[in-house]
């Protein structure tokens, strides 16, 4: 019989659990909470980021892919870079979408050169989901199936599509979106970070602004595997920390998907003030 222990890295943000942070470069006040769950795998190849600079606040949720060697280093590698790309960073940030582009695309040169001199099934590789809080406004890229979620009042306003091959089939109506977590495909991804040098597709949408009781969930397929988009909107209320919320709702994902879950690992801010 196969015996999994579950790794648990939590965090929350501040002098002390429940304590406020204020975002650097505009008024929000914020809590933040990450957390990564091995699940029922034999490595945890999810690495998360929270990071706060004079340029504001960075989520980031990077998945390592198992399917190929070195899932973890891809991810650890394009995590390390996204952070000190970040903390680079001025106060102020010009142009946040060719920001968000550097910083991927630089994470996506780190991880190419981990494989370099490899055969192609042997070259590491990452899904990723990053957002910028800058400005009172939130900005976010993605590659793969990590999900970045803007959450307000219960309710799901805003989410980013997977470039996967499911969601090729969603939007051509030949599946339903409840079909998508058991679709035999649905670990197939359309592009990211690593293998080839060709560089990556990125979806970088408009900003948003934010406002009090907003929340922002940044996530790896482990959680939206487990738990549908109206368990994510329902289960966030502002009467519970943010560190509870998303331990509850990693562990649920976990329980949905035993004995096969994922590694599960989440990013998660919340605007306490604004």
């Amino acid at each position: 019989m196969r015996v999994c222990v579950r790794q648990l890295i939590l965090c929350v943000r501040g002098d002390k659990p429940g304590s406020l942070s204020e975002a650097p470069g505009s008024g929000l006040r914020y809590e933040t909470a990450e957390i990564s769950l091995i699940g029922d795998r034999e490595q945890n190849q999810d690495k998360v980021a929270i990071a706060s600079g004079r340029a504001g606040v960075l989520l980031a949720v990077l998945d390592g892919m198992g399917g190929h060697a070195d899932g973890e280093r891809a991810a650890a590698a394009a995590r390390d870079a996204m952070r000190a790309n970040f903390e680079q960073e001025s106060d102020y940030i010009a142009d946040p979408t060719a920001f968000l582009n550097r910083m991927v695309l630089e994470a996506h040169d780190a991880v190419v050169g981990l494989g370099r001199g490899l055969s192609v099934e042997h070259k590491p590789r990452a899904t990723c989901a990053i957002c910028l809080i800058h400005q009172e406004r939130a900005w976010w890229a993605h590659v793969g199936d990590a999900r970045i979620y803007l959450l307000r009042k219960s309710a799901v306003v805003e989410r980013t599509r997977d470039h996967s091959h499911v969601e090729v089939l969603l939007q051509e109506g030949l599946i339903t979106e409840d079909e998508i977590a058991g679709h035999p495909m649905r670990h197939y991804v359309e592009c990211c970070l690593g293998g080839e040098s060709a560089l990556p597709d990125l979806s970088i949408p408009n900003f948003r602004g934010l406002q009090k009781g907003d929340v922002i969930l940044v996530c790896s397929d482990g959680l939206w595997s487990g738990v549908t988009d109206e368990v994510i909107a329902r289960s966030c209320s502002d009467r519970v920390p943010v560190s509870e919320w998303i331990g509850r709702l990693s562990e649920r994902a976990i329980a949905s998907n035993a004995p096969y879950s994922d590694n599960t690992s989440v990013a998660a801010l919340r605007v306490v003030a604004g």
